[in-house]
């Protein structure tokens, strides 16, 4: 089978969460079939070469001017003998019902967040048209894949999109077993250097963009609500934050508060991972999964978060690993932090690395085999 992968935006090289997750879903997706990649033409730096890529796309925000490649697209359709298109995000699925028309190819969507929710808290004043284009293309959609349990029901119930012609497929991992404890305890002393932390202090660490609204409004957050209690008490603590983007309004804010460690984007945020004592997501501006919390926990770092924090994650699998707290309860979410280092000490349940839902590899395995049942329409013009 040969899949012609179409995404928007940039994802080489891969920095953010969301980039790694595509990344790595089309190079191990290569192990299993064969993948020609069509991607924008900000993707300068394409390490993979599992695959065959070409980058000549316009960027999500200007998809539109997209139409002029149709011609390209179907003539590496009919060049590469494509048998299924998978369309990242439903920004471009109007050009998957375009491009079955004119080949007869079934399409796929790939979605990641339910996007208009996501736009409506970015507040996109335009998000309640996005809303029906979303629930128009994932309706003319062959197959949709979703990240998490919630959105997949989400679209069955307010979509009415058929329960057969779905499934989720969630963030993956490269981690298949907690790292030693000689590992974290390296990495720690390590992070202890490099900002010149004491050692009585508990580390907490938080990353994503900065510039994305629940990363912002977490920011807040941690200014407005949770470290003006915990001033209140005697707790030594250090947050660091970690991530590209952040606005100087908020840069201000948080340089006058000697508990916050920023360290703008880091290349290796596995020594962060691995060295810091617990990773914050107090977040109630609820957009998919976050694969930053999938990534704390495969590095065997305990996670404190609201429940719209954890979104996706199933905390039958993570157990004490994670702990969460009622949204907007930041007294609650203060006094967690405060026991992190006194509370017992859990590992991440080998059921979280084990499960299929978190397992990049596994979830891949499954992918073809649906893929290969599609119902494939007869083209109007090419075949």
């Amino acid at each position: 089978m040969v899949l012609l992968g179409i995404v928007s935006y940039k994802i080489y090289p891969a920095r953010l969460g969301g980039q790694k997750g595509v990344a790595d879903f089309y190079h191990f997706m290569s192990k299993q079939c064969e993948v020609v990649l069509a991607t924008s033409s900000d993707n300068k730096e394409i390490t993979d070469s599992t695959f065959k890529t070409y980058n000549f796309l316009f960027n999500q925000w200007k998809g539109f001017l997209n139409v002029f490649y149709i011609p390209k697209l179907i003539s590496t359709i009919r060049k590469h003998k494509v048998d299924v298109i998978l369309i990242e995000h439903s920004y471009f699925g109007i050009f998957g019902i375009l491009l079955r028309m004119l080949t007869g190819k079934p399409f796929v969507i790939h979605s990641h967040n339910i996007e208009s929710h996501r736009f409506l808290v970015a507040k996109r004043k335009w998000w309640r048209l996005y809303v029906r284009y979303e629930i128009f293309v994932h309706q003319q959609t062959n197959f949709s894949f979703f990240k998490c349990n919630e959105d997949r029901d989400w679209a069955i119930e307010q979509w009415k999109i058929l329960p057969e012609k779905s499934m989720v497929l969630p963030y993956g991992t490269h981690i298949y077993e907690a790292p030693s404890l000689q590992g974290k305890k390296l990495c720690r002393e390590k992070i202890l250097q490099l900002h010149d932390v004491k050692e009585d202090e508990t580390i907490f660490l938080f990353n994503g963009s900065l510039n994305y609204t629940p990363n912002i409004d977490s920011l807040h957050v941690f200014v407005q609500s949770i470290i003006p209690i915990l001033q209140k008490t005697d707790f030594k603590f250090k947050i660091i934050i970690c991530g590209d983007f952040l606005s100087d309004e908020l840069k201000k804010q948080i340089e006058l508060l000697p508990q916050i460690i920023f360290t703008g984007y880091v290349p290796d945020i596995d020594l962060y991972f691995k060295g810091c004592d617990a990773f914050l997501s107090p977040s109630v501006l609820a957009t998919g999964i976050k694969t930053k919390l999938v990534e704390a926990l495969a590095n065997d770092q305990t996670v404190i978060s609201t429940r719209s924090g954890a979104r996706g994650i199933d905390e039958t699998i993570t157990k004490e690993k994670m702990i969460l707290v009622e949204n907007n309860d930041w007294q609650s979410f203060a006094a967690e932090m405060i026991k992190i280092k006194i509370r017992k000490e859990f590992t991440t349940p080998k059921e979280f690395y084990n499960n299929l839902f978190f397992s990049l590899c596994l979830s891949i395995d499954f992918c073809p085999l649906f893929l290969l049942f599609l119902p494939k329409p007869v083209g109007f013009f090419f075949k």
